[in-house]
């Protein structure tokens, strides 16, 4: 009787132990699948985030492409009048001396040109990379920085600037105000608009007649903040709206009335000092 009163014990304590190594075992497991599950969320977090930069230098080039078949087209074209022009100097008997003085002064014209848009382009691929670098990888998620035609396009997702359904700005939305107050403070030759845009989606609230009246006062919420909070010149901005009629993307699905709720901060060169760069087109025979 005592031996397998022993026996019994013995059995029973095996198994418990054996239980309990189980469950350390299962414990670990557990900890090992969290860390896995995290880790695989921020990798996959980091590749939309990298996914996004690469659409927008995508769009970039296509803007790119664009800009240059434009100069290639008035180039062509200019050649075309200069060829007219020379017609029209063996018609009248215009002097070759005079012809050439012309066609030297366009191209010295053209190469003007060249240069400004080229230091425009220069400063406006800095003031890109600068603010593109200062902002977060949560922050790349919900800011899209653009350069088209030589403007730079900076576009936020309404749902972060705004209380929902309301044009005051969160608390959320501060510190990445305040990167690009900085950057706009930085280069103090550009002029900056501020522009709303909704989706079709119709608004019935107190003193908000429509989705234009949404824009405009969203992108007033917008400007005061970057002249009273963080110092921008008020001289530099501008607020305006376009209600639904800029959109994105057909607003027919969920995805698109998100994307055509934004608000964009569009950095120019002041057109003063872009003419006063230029100078004044060569004068030609009429």
């Amino acid at each position: 009787m005592k031996k397998n009163t022993l026996l019994l014990t013995a059995m029973t304590a095996s198994l418990l132990l054996s239980s309990c190594v189980a469950k350390k075992e299962l414990v670990g497991c557990r900890e090992e699948n969290r860390s896995l599950t995290s880790s695989l969320q921020n990798t996959k977090e980091d590749l939309a985030a990298k996914n996004a930069r690469i659409t927008s230098l995508e769009e970039q080039q296509r803007g790119l492409q664009q800009a240059l078949k434009a100069a290639e087209a008035k180039y062509a074209k200019l050649q075309e009048s200069l060829n007219q022009s020379l017609q029209n100097a063996n018609q009248n008997n215009v002097s070759i001396e005079k012809l050439v003085d012309q066609i030297n002064e366009s191209n010295q014209y053209i190469r003007h040109l060249v240069e400004v848009k080229s230091k425009s382009d220069s400063l406006n691929m800095v003031l890109t990379n600068n603010l593109t670098r200062s902002l977060s990888k949560e922050e790349l998620k919900e800011v899209d920085v653009q350069v088209l035609k030589g403007v730079v396009y900076i576009s936020l997702a309404d749902n972060m600037l705004y209380k929902s359904g309301s044009y005051e700005i969160n608390d959320r939305a501060a510190e990445t105000l305040s990167k690009i107050a900085k950057i706009i403070k930085d280069y103090k030759d550009y002029d900056v608009l501020i522009e709303g845009n909704t989706d079709n989606v119709p608004i019935s609230r107190e003193n908000i007649r429509n989705n234009w009246d949404l824009s405009c006062l969203r992108a007033s919420s917008v400007v005061q903040a970057l002249q009273n909070q963080y110092g921008v010149d008020p001289k530099r901005l501008t607020a305006g709206g376009r209600g639904e009629y800029n959109p994105l993307q057909p607003n027919t699905t969920e995805v698109g009335k998100q994307r055509n709720r934004r608000t964009q901060i569009i950095i120019t060169p002041k057109l003063d000092e872009f003419m006063e760069l230029i100078g004044e087109a060569p004068e030609t025979e009429k």
